[in-house]
């Protein structure tokens, strides 16, 4: 993959890079079963933590990486390519190491002191009940969409604490729980994103110490005590800026799977009035546009994460409009892929519909990524628009 950047594909990243794509015919071998039986394989988790890959963001103090971000999209988009809800969850999980260096050194000690491969799911929707008492909270709530929780032995739920400053104003809070302190209630049986696994959850008045939880979306150092114990540039960049790809991403790697799938068909499919798919001019017309759009939509991911990368290097700072752009241009990633994949079905004609064509299984997926909140592309699109017309920003995440 070609990028106008290139200086953060390290030995490391390139390795990491080339065992995710290892593992792609595993993954498309698999993507059936995950979609039918409304899970992934824990054998095929076990394999993505023996490749290294949920180290990508983690801090090198416990055995990860630390590794810009655009290797960590770059090997969910590779992993997409093969299984989306694979990608999928790979991106949620793989994602949560970067937050917990944020929290107190404590937290971080009470998760990876004795296992650094442990791993940690989430719900941030602010719906927890919590009740200060004495050295933390009493905790309560129920969650939906915990993608991932049955494969994880912590959990990061949303809740809402008046702000330090006296104000009396609320801000989003990430509390973190053992699994001892949860359930999960199994009943994840959706469109698409099947395999994801993404059930509610269920917390019935425990304990919360205080220093298992962070302030979300203050990024100052009092609001990121980890940043003390993990100095690296990679704990500045705000949480927004790492979480917004996170849910779009695998969209572009399914795309991509798809446009494979569809070249391998058109070579060898003819229809039922005797004319090959290849010289369909619905289909021609269909498979570049989707190439072009992957294409773009890349570039696009790769200039925004440079500028990211540069502004947590430099202590710059990125202005609301640019922060509202990149918003807006990741929770469009699945309504534009979403077209692509449309288009290609509409070329396969009616035998594309059997669910043996994997293009049907891709279709379902992306219109399910549509439905995540941080997907509601116009929403964010009109958030920037706002701005840029002289209102002021609304978006509190930004």
């Amino acid at each position: 993959m070609t990028t106008t950047q290139d200086d953060y594909l390290t030995p490391d990243a390139q390795m990491l890079i080339e065992r995710a794509r290892a593992l792609v015919p595993m993954l498309a071998e698999r993507a059936h079963a995950a979609d039918r039986d409304g899970r992934v394989l824990p054998e095929t988790i076990a394999a993505l933590a023996d490749a290294g890959l949920y180290r990508v963001l983690q801090a090198k103090r416990f055995g990860g990486y630390e590794l810009d971000p655009r290797v960590f999209y770059t090997i969910q988009m590779t992993l997409a390519e093969g299984c989306m809800s694979t990608a999928w969850m790979y991106g949620v999980l793989g994602v949560h190491p970067w937050q917990l260096a944020l929290f107190p050194e404590q937290a971080q000690q009470d998760v990876w002191a004795q296992d650094t491969s442990v791993r940690i799911a989430s719900t941030y929707m602010p719906t927890g009940q919590a009740k200060p008492v004495e050295g933390g909270y009493r905790f309560s709530g129920r969650w939906g969409f915990s993608t991932g929780s049955e494969h994880c032995d912590w959990l990061f739920l949303g809740g809402l604490l008046p702000k330090k400053d006296g104000s009396g104003a609320l801000e989003h809070t990430t509390f973190l729980l053992p699994k001892s302190d949860y359930r999960i209630e199994e009943n994840w049986d959706v469109l698409g994103l099947r395999g994801t696994g993404s059930h509610d959850i269920v917390v019935e008045d425990v304990f919360v110490p205080e220093h298992r939880t962070q302030r979300t979306n203050d990024h100052s150092d009092a609001g990121c005590p980890g940043r003390a114990t993990n100095p690296g540039w990679l704990y500045r960049i705000p949480f927004t800026q790492v979480f917004q790809r996170a849910v779009s991403s695998a969209c572009i790697g399914a795309l991509d799977g798809a446009i494979e799938s569809f070249r391998q068909r058109s070579i060898a499919h003819i229809g039922k009035h005797g004319i090959k798919m290849a010289q369909d001019t619905n289909a021609q017309q269909a498979v570049t546009e989707a190439m072009m759009t992957s294409d773009q939509l890349k570039l696009v991911l790769y200039r925004n994460y440079a500028r990211i990368v540069h502004c947590a290097k430099t202590g710059d700072a990125m202005p609301v409009e640019e922060r509202l752009m990149q918003r807006a241009q990741a929770a469009s990633v699945p309504k534009l892929t979403f077209d692509c994949v449309n288009e290609l079905m509409r070329a396969c004609a009616a035998s594309g519909t059997f669910k043996s064509n994997p293009i049907e299984r891709v279709l379902r997926d992306i219109a399910t990524g549509r439905g995540h909140i941080a997907n509601n592309t116009d929403a964010y699109v009109r958030a920037h628009g706002a701005v840029m017309l002289g209102l002021p920003n609304a978006d509190p995440y930004i």
